[in-house]
């Protein structure tokens, strides 16, 4: 049986316990251990016996072993009011951040851009307007809006017809904005994964295309739109063939104006749909905005690419949310293509290098060597990239200097759950954190608050790079393995921090401890 005891009964009984954090890892020993639920037993692995010891809190390295993940673990636990660190294992070694990228790129971006910062998209006439038409070009201006979307796009072009815009002497032109536009952000991918999108300063449903395939008799039938809640344009800077042949599924070409998709027909059901990346997104959605344009009755030329910062007075304007709305929004449903929009965006507005997403993750890490006094090495904003590198130790540094800033409040809650995943009735703690997830690498950073006040920095970093590297010569979108270790490791990371919420929320005066009682 398990009951809690007082610090000063235990010493007048002269029974020896572990509740302390400085005693966290002692065993408590007796005649016939009885293990509760979260004690590791030490013996045989069977039924307990004499001989068995009872670890009443496993220390990491015990969880860690549990997890059997293979690969490195790096964690770090510290006091943020006293910088001290509390627990510790593998501290200093640089591992894969995966999505916890995207914490550090929130505060990069909200140290360059500001919390209010908002992104806008305009539409320009370079000409005036006679007779509701433009004498010269109608522009589609970026400005990197990383949010927008079909039905944001679609009520900007209701200003436009609002304006009397009814067509154009020249041409139609999108503009991308001021940093050179991207194919995809990690060429490690897929091709067909939808989280690895082009990145421009125009963007659109986060750069995907909807495809969807139905049979009708013996054949089937594709479509591919911009769909949104309400609308469902149709897209014909990306088409779709489908092939006899039986691997790959997915195949892309590029034909120098469209995106040109394959799939294997051997692949499709009856029915079925995906998000497919967007490798034009500038044209991709002018694209959209022309067709939008066209049930509304304006008629536009095919769009061109703008070379140089477009002259003409505005016609239509879109704003974005504020950043940190955009930011909770990243970080809750970790979008890839926000976070390298935002990381761009901050570069170039602290005048330094953003051509390419390396170049600007170098800035990112620079960044954070000057503000935080940290080693780090990024190559994206998003984690996407596996060579990003930083370790437990500098990660919970950084959390620790920026727990009065604004990512505390716009990390994600984290409940509390036991193996079975049902949410701890009393939990003795609150945790917002980042996730991070790749094959092969799970991560885990944030802020855990106790019921007793004590303000905590975490960071659990698991990673298995050879293994990493054999999935991704499979060229299996889910290699063999790696569900297994995603799910063993954020059953450990949940089972450090259940640990913690009871070592560091426990009455100085009080401990848990279990009684073992003999036959």
């Amino acid at each position: 049986m398990s009951r809690k005891l007082s610090r000063r009964a235990l010493l007048a009984t002269g029974v020896a316990l572990v509740g302390t954090a400085a005693m966290a890892n002692a065993p408590l020993v007796s005649i016939r251990p009885q293990p509760r639920a979260g004690d590791v037993v030490i013996g045989s692995g069977g039924p307990p016996r004499p001989q068995d010891r009872i670890v009443a809190r496993p220390s990491l390295e015990n969880l860690i072993a549990r997890a059997d993940l293979g690969g490195e673990t790096g964690v770090v636990i510290s006091d943020v009011t006293t910088g001290d660190v509390l627990e510790a294992h593998l501290p200093d070694t640089s591992l894969m951040p995966a999505s916890v990228t995207k914490a550090v790129t929130a505060l990069y971006a909200f140290d360059a851009l500001g919390e209010s910062h908002r992104f806008a998209t305009r539409v320009l006439a370079t000409g005036p307007i006679v007779n509701g038409v433009v004498q010269g070009d109608l522009v589609l201006a970026g400005g990197g809006d990383p949010v927008l979307d079909t039905d944001a796009l679609a009520a900007l072009l209701d200003q436009v017809i609002i304006a009397g815009i009814t067509g154009v002497t020249g041409r139609f032109v999108a503009w991308a904005g001021g940093l050179p536009e991207l194919r995809e952000i990690d060429a490690g991918q897929l091709e067909h994964l939808g989280y690895n999108p082009g990145i421009s300063g125009l963007n659109l449903n986060f750069n995907r295309v909807h495809f969807e395939w139905a049979r009708n008799g013996g054949r089937h039938t594709v479509a591919m739109d911009a769909r949104s809640e309400t609308l469902r344009p149709e897209v014909t800077v990306a088409r779709m063939q489908i092939v006899d042949r039986t691997a790959p599924v997915y195949a892309y070409a590029d034909d120098g104006t469209t995106d040109q998709w394959s799939v294997a027909r051997s692949a499709l059901g009856d029915a079925g749909s995906r998000w497919l990346p967007v490798r034009r997104p500038a044209l991709y959605v002018a694209d959209v905005f022309r067709s939008l344009a066209r049930a509304g009755g304006l008629v536009l030329p095919a769009a061109v690419l703008g070379t140089s910062e477009p002259a003409g007075f505005e016609v239509a304007r879109h704003e974005s949310p504020p950043l940190e709305v955009v930011v909770r929004g990243m970080l809750r449903f970790s979008t890839n293509l926000t976070a390298e929009v935002i990381g761009r965006a901050a570069s170039q507005a602290k005048g330094v290098d953003a051509a390419s997403l390396p170049a600007s993750g170098a800035a990112m890490s620079a960044w954070l060597a000057a503000r935080y006094g940290v080693t780090a090495s990024f190559v994206d904003h998003s984690g996407l990239g596996d060579a990003s590198r930083i370790s437990a130790a500098d990660m919970v540094k950084i959390l620790a200097q920026a727990q009065n800033g604004p990512l505390r409040g716009v990390l994600r809650d984290i409940p509390l759950v036991d193996d079975a995943r049902d949410r701890l009735p009393n939990p003795r703690a609150e945790v917002v954190a980042k996730t991070g997830t790749l094959n092969f690498v799970s991560t885990l950073a944030g802020y855990i608050d106790t019921v007793t006040g004590q303000q905590l920095a975490f960071a659990i970093f698991s990673a298995d790079p050879e293994a990493r590297e054999i999935g991704k010569r499979s060229g299996d979108e889910q290699p063999r393995g790696s569900i297994t270790f995603n799910t063993q490791a954020k059953r450990m990371q949940m089972r450090m921090l259940r640990r913690w919420a009871r070592m560091y929320s426990a009455p100085a005066d009080e401990v848990d401890v279990v009684v073992v009682e003999a036959e």
